[in-house]
Parts: structure tokens; C-alpha cells; sequence
């Protein structure tokens, strides 16, 4: 596995991506929704890597939630970086990344595909995050 290191620009809210697969191979998603397209966002993830997010001030992250209400996307409220997605709580909760929000980014050098998830049902969309995403570890909230 190799571990992608990152986090928000001030540093309170740091990222370890882990994963087998070459980072120039990894699907970036381009969500064409609102939220995304707004902060620009490339999201990555593999069901077989894992994601550790670790928080020096719980108080200065914001979790904030929209539409479907299924996610929580992760910004410093200091900074304003979004640097990661989590649905679920526990041992089941999964997680993105932010490539955008990644040390080594332009490693993550594939033409993001653009996604559209509008037509999803609550059900479809947590069944997809389930077996899409990565398992997450949280640290510090």
C-alpha cells in the first residue's frame, strides 16, 4: 500500500489515503452536483484502500450535509478547504477523498470523469457509497 499523505491548508485536518493502486490509474470522479462543482472537487476513493482523517480542533471542522442528507463533506472552518466525504458511522462508515486536498496531487494525474447522482434514490445512493467508497478512520471529532 502506499499512503498519499494531505489535509486543509492550515493544517488542523490532515488526510492518509491508503492504497495498492498507481495514482495515475485511480478513477477521479468530477460530481457534477451544486456542492462539488462549486469547490471544484476531484474525488477518488478504493474499496480496498483505507482513508485516515485526523483533526487537531474538532471545533474548527465542519461537517456539513445537503440533499439526501446521506454524507457528511468535511471543511476546515478556518481555512475553508473541503478535503473528504463520509457516509455512515463506525466501523461501517466509508469514505472519498479530495485529491485537490492531497500533498502529491498532481500524481492523481487522470482526466476526472464527470458524475451525476440527481437521480438516485436514498437507498441506491447509500447501497453505492457502501460498495464505492473506502472504509474511513476519524480521529480527533
Amino acid at each position: 500500500m502506499t499512503v498519499h499523505s494531505g489535509g486543509c491548508h492550515c493544517g488542523n485536518v490532515r488526510l492518509a489515503f491508503s492504497t495498492a493502486l498507481d495514482a495515475a490509474a485511480l478513477e477521479i470522479r468530477a460530481c457534477q452536483c451544486s456542492f462539488c462543482t462549486r469547490h471544484g472537487s476531484r474525488a477518488a476513493a478504493d474499496p480496498n484502500g483505507r482513508l485516515a482523517i485526523s483533526v487537531e480542533d474538532g471545533a474548527k471542522l465542519q461537517a456539513y450535509r445537503f440533499g439526501l442528507r446521506t454524507a457528511d463533506y468535511l471543511l476546515c472552518r478556518d481555512c475553508g478547504v473541503y478535503v473528504a466525504a463520509i457516509a455512515g458511522e463506525g466501523d461501517g462508515a466509508r469514505a472519498i477523498v479530495i485529491v485537490n486536498a492531497l500533498d502529491e496531487r498532481a500524481l492523481f494525474s487522470r482526466e476526472p470523469v464527470a458524475v451525476w447522482f440527481d437521480t438516485e434514490t436514498r437507498e441506491q445512493r447509500l447501497a453505492r457509497r457502501r460498495s464505492a467508497w473506502m472504509p474511513v478512520e476519524v480521529k480527533g471529532i
